[in-house]
């Protein structure tokens, strides 16, 4: 099973920016509790490498990637820290080919059909649609993802998404996951609210089970 075909059967990944690595086993603690073991932690602190990297070592049943990744050198780190996978919030060329040389499944975000043919261009199976929200919506991807039906793109629609509209995402057979930021914000992490990180990530996987079920 691919890595994004993985992100897939959980469907939601909660996207993590952490300011300490002293808390990335609690919070992958807590993840794990609420039936979520995945992460995308983003590079807009300074704690995300030693964060990927405590996570990846301490925890190898929790499938971690990188976020926010916009230059060769973050990929390097990534890479170093034990990321499985890295998504980022546009579309880079250069930085989606040095990916594919270190071997790093990598999801470039997109806004507009020209981004996306881009990605396609660059040989990408899944790109992230952001922000997803503020882009337009379901709606919005609808409309954009038609047209290339045909070569399979997946989406991961990251920016605005919420457990409200969760299930507008996953109606959309192209999107594979989406990113959730309300599963653990920066507020909780920094409180310790672990307790609640787990019952976001228990109310998560429950609402997608639902939706699946129809």
């Amino acid at each position: 099973m691919s890595i994004f075909d993985q992100l897939s059967r959980h469907a939601v990944v909660p996207v993590i920016a952490l300011d300490d690595a002293a808390q990335a086993l609690p919070l992958a603690d807590a993840l794990i509790a609420g039936g979520l073991p995945v992460a995308e932690i983003t590079f807009r602190t300074d704690a995300a490498r030693q964060t990927i990297a405590a996570i990846a070592r301490a925890r190898p049943e929790m499938l971690v990637g990188s976020g926010t990744v916009i230059t060769e050198a973050q990929v390097d780190q990534s890479l170093d820290a034990g990321a499985r996978f890295a998504l980022s919030p546009g579309i880079d060329a250069a930085v989606l080919a040095y990916a594919a040389t270190r071997g790093l499944p990598f999801a470039p975000g997109i806004m507009t059909p020209s981004d996306l043919q881009i990605a396609l261009r660059m040989g990408c199976r899944m790109v992230k649609f952001f922000p997803a929200m503020p882009a337009g919506g379901p709606a919005m991807l609808k409309n954009i993802a038609a047209p290339y039906a045909h070569t399979g793109i997946t989406f991961n629609p990251t920016g605005g998404v919420t457990m409200d509209n969760l299930a507008d995402w996953l109606a959309l057979p192209e999107v594979r996951a989406v990113g959730g930021t309300w599963i653990a914000t920066r507020a909780d992490i920094a409180a310790g609210n672990w307790a609640k990180i787990t019952a976001n990530a228990r109310a998560a996987v429950a609402r997608v089970a639902k939706i699946r079920a129809g």
